[in-house]
């Protein structure tokens, strides 16, 4: 398992239930978490106290209760400063297990010893976004959603990288794809991070177990002679991690080479010194 272990302004510090203790910052919040089907004693104060807990309605959707938690603050991760926004369906706008991913990605760009070209899709927030630029990588930013996109802007400028080289798409993710093949532009690297089941601008179905290897197929076509990774997420709890590395090793090392490896993501659990999985990862390399 490939832990988000770094942290100083996130803390998991319990879970089960169907819920996970967060410390988001200065901010003890309580989410629903599928995979914490345990049971815990909940015996941190933070259970019974907290700045909010988001409770899930029979009905569908949820609310946040014993909400006094600001509508905003922000926290970082090494030099990275994310803005923290509480939404009316239980996320906060970062993946804090996302951090190993930012690492990896990082280490590869600074290690590259030539100029990244970055294309992250379905970037959400634009956490891979600001590591990537920060680790001095151009990065092209695209997500559907407009203010996501809007949203990774505020964390760019927070974390210092305003002027940084960010192209900030907003599209469906496929269909820019095809324009930039058929514009001639390539990329050293590409993170992509699809939902498991989600509708397009005009109302197009994505469901990841029949739309991910046609989407990974399409991706292959926008990398440059000389690639140097590529970073595929899945939060689909039915798909185990190797289906990312038989996806990869099928449709990019055959033609480039080099090597996938894949694993679950996860965060350790303060209270009980175990970790939480938080979906999985593949990591294709060049070298």
């Amino acid at each position: 398992m490939w832990l988000s272990n770094k942290w100083r302004d996130y803390e998991l510090i319990d879970c089960g239930g169907g819920e996970k203790l967060e410390r988001w910052g200065g901010q003890l919040l309580v989410r629903p978490d599928p995979q914490a089907i345990w049971n815990t004693p909940r015996s941190h104060p933070g259970w019974k106290k907290n700045a909010g807990r988001y409770a899930r309605s029979s009905s569908g959707g949820g609310q946040w209760l014993n909400r006094s938690m600001p509508q905003r603050w922000t926290v970082s991760y090494g030099p990275l400063t994310f803005n923290v926004k509480p939404m009316n369906f239980k996320h906060t706008g970062l993946f804090p297990e996302q951090a190993a991913n930012w690492d990896f990605a990082m280490e590869q760009i600074k290690n590259a010893g030539r100029p990244v070209s970055v294309l992250n899709l379905f970037a959400y927030t634009g956490g891979a976004t600001v590591a990537c630029a920060a680790a001095g990588a151009s990065v092209c930013h695209v997500d559907a959603a407009k203010g996501m996109v809007q949203w990774a802007r505020e964390n760019a400028k927070s974390s210092g990288l305003e002027e940084a080289p960010i192209r900030w798409i907003v599209d469906d993710c496929a269909k820019f794809v095809e324009r930039e093949i058929r514009r001639g532009r390539r990329y050293d690297a590409v993170i992509m991070d699809p939902p498991s089941y989600g509708r397009g601008p005009t109302g197009e179905v994505w469901k990841l177990e029949e739309n991910l290897y046609p989407f990974v197929e399409l991706v292959s076509g926008v990398l440059s002679d000389n690639p140097l990774f590529i970073i595929l997420n899945s939060y689909t709890t039915g798909l185990a991690p190797s289906v990312a590395t038989y996806i990869l090793e099928s449709l990019v090392s055959k033609k480039y080479g080099g090597h996938t490896v894949s694993d679950e993501l996860g965060l350790p659990v303060t209270q009980t010194g175990l970790a939480l999985p938080c979906g999985a990862a593949g990591r294709w390399v060049r070298e």
